[in-house]
């Protein structure tokens, strides 16, 4: 008896979704692209809210920045939800072998009384910044427009409560699990004076409507300077008063990479929003000077409290020489095209 096998292919009639072929062609398209693009509900709204019935629920006259298309704002680390989940749960992995280390070791435990209280006040605070860093995304999650920057933003958002609990847990190591810590933390950040005018510009973000304002002001302003004075310039000052700066760069690893990986994000959407129109970069342009001026002067009663006066005005002149160079190359600092 013989046994002939046949193969028969089979011509698909379609390789992907209806509205990805006709945004790229009828080509197998990538899970960022059918997870983003033109998922934002456009019509058949069923009513407009009430709090604001001059607009539809979904409105790009929620911002002043004007756009063509929206999904050209796209990701460049193409995060949709599953690859984001999966690169979060591989930071965590990390994550947590460095913070099973030093809690095995028992290293935070050994700082002298001057590096504990440095931590306390210059960096335990920030896990309050985080969270007013995922209000802040969620208004932009919340009313900005187009799947590909919502979608990100929400992300973002999530990111941040993730970021406040890392840090949550420094001080948790701290304080061998007491908590006391991040209760003098959070005195510190309602009370101590180097706080007091971060805190206000953090909540005068909570007030703002425009979502690409926001974005500006939280996403490029804020993190930059706060990354390069807080994150990258303070920590050697905990060294030098006793610390373990292998322990606590180990442990600030997680939040460093984050920025940076965030940066690229924010770069990207920013670039794209400038390039759109001359208007549109007048617009950035404006919001990035107003908000870099109001974190650099709220920030610094911190960098001289942690720093002392001269060092602490030099590390925030270096963590605006560093913000700028950034706006020069999208275009934003003054007189840039």
């Amino acid at each position: 008896m013989t046994v002939e096998i046949r193969v028969q292919s089979v011509k698909p009639l379609r390789h992907t979704f209806g509205h990805i072929a006709r945004r790229f062609g009828d080509k197998p398209a990538s899970r960022y692209q059918e997870g983003t693009y033109d998922l934002q509900s456009e019509v058949n709204h069923h009513y407009k809210p009430l709090w604001d019935p001059e607009r539809e629920i979904y409105d790009t006259r929620r911002t002043a920045i004007v756009m063509r298309d929206w999904y050209a704002l796209k990701d460049p680390r193409q995060h949709y939800y599953g690859s984001w989940t999966i690169a979060r749960a591989r930071q965590q992995e990390s994550a947590e072998r460095q913070i099973e280390l030093v809690r095995e070791h028992d290293w935070l435990r050994r700082l002298g009384d001057e590096a504990r209280q440095g931590v306390i006040l210059g960096l335990l605070p920030l896990r309050h910044v985080e969270w007013g860093a995922n209000t802040s995304l969620g208004l932009v999650a919340a009313y900005g427009y187009g799947t590909a920057l919502t979608q990100a933003a929400a992300m973002g958002m999530m990111d941040r409560l993730g970021l406040a609990q890392h840090l949550s847990r420094i001080g948790l190591l701290l304080d061998g699990q007491t908590g006391a810590s991040l209760k003098a933390a959070r005195t510190a950040w309602l009370e101590d004076a180097a706080w007091q005018d971060l805190r206000r510009e953090v909540e005068n973000l909570f007030v703002r409507r425009d979502p690409i304002e926001v974005l500006v002001a939280q996403s490029l302003v804020q993190d930059a300077l706060v990354d390069a004075l807080v994150l990258r310039r303070f920590e050697p000052a905990w060294s030098g008063a006793g610390g373990d700066a292998a322990v606590m760069a180990m442990l600030l690893d997680f939040p460093l990479r984050w920025h940076e990986e965030s940066a690229r994000w924010v770069d990207a959407v920013v670039k794209v929003m400038a390039a759109e129109s001359e208007s549109n970069r007048a617009l950035l342009r404006g919001w990035a000077d107003a908000w870099r001026r109001a974190f650099a002067a709220a920030l610094r009663p911190l960098a001289r409290r942690v720093l002392g006066e001269a060092a602490g005005d030099a590390a925030l002149r270096q963590a605006e020489d560093a913000l700028q160079t950034r706006l020069v190359r999208l275009g934003l600092a003054p007189g840039a095209r």
